[in-house]
């Protein structure tokens, strides 16, 4: 997707992916990665959401006792989730990521491409609700293999749709099962936890199912 079609959808708030509570399937399946929460401030347990606008997910995963870690290219975004946490970030420029940066959060605000490794730091889990869903079929091979070098491989809770494609042009976009293992099975161990029908369609309109992925790291 260009870069314009998100800034658009953030500045005029057309933000229907924007969930009012946090994800019932990240709380009943998070447990399956097995991460054990921070006990004192020097446990670096620390979970990485890709392209996560401002998802209440976030705080959920800070009560726990996560520190977390994001990547957005909506800096409208970034800044009404501080706004939401409560919390007054550092800004630092870092090329052409900046980095919003708090106690137990670390926010990049760019282009998730331009992210790399050295900025991010050590990445424990991923928690893919929304990226993979979000970019268009020419892109998401590349961003597949990003991740995995961003994170080292870590281990993922992945949220995907799927759907008939031909009535609905997405975002969010249909990634089946057979998608998930081109873009994953040489490097992890694919569980698929559950995959139940979306009781109103996908937006209120087309029938579609929402599947829960844990990606287990082979070595």
């Amino acid at each position: 997707m260009k870069h314009n079609f998100w800034h658009e959808r953030w500045q005029n708030n057309q933000i229907g992916f924007h969930l009012t509570e946090p994800n019932p399937l990240l709380l009943k399946h998070f447990s399956t990665l097995d991460l054990q929460p921070k006990s004192n401030q020097n446990s670096s347990t620390r979970v990485f959401l890709p392209l996560c606008g401002k998802t209440l997910d976030i705080a959920w995963l800070l009560l726990q006792g996560y520190r977390v870690a994001g990547a957005e290219l909506s800096q409208i975004a970034i800044e009404d989730l501080f706004y939401s946490l409560n919390l007054t970030p550092s800004i630092t420029k870092l090329g052409e990521i900046t980095h919003y940066s708090a106690t137990n959060i670390d926010m990049f605000v760019g282009d998730i491409f331009n992210v790399t490794p050295a900025m991010l730091g050590n990445v424990d889990a991923v928690y893919d609700r929304a990226a993979l869903v979000a970019l268009p079929d020419e892109m998401r091979k590349t961003y597949t293999m990003h991740l995995m070098v961003l994170t080292n491989k870590a281990p993922q809770l992945l949220i995907c749709f799927v759907y008939d494609q031909s009535v609905h042009a997405g975002p969010p976009f249909s990634i089946s099962s057979n998608e998930v293992k081109q873009h994953y099975q040489t490097t992890y161990d694919l569980t698929l936890l559950t995959s139940k029908t979306i009781p109103d369609g996908l937006k209120g309109k087309h029938p579609a199912t929402e599947q829960v992925w844990w990606l287990k790291p082979l070595h």
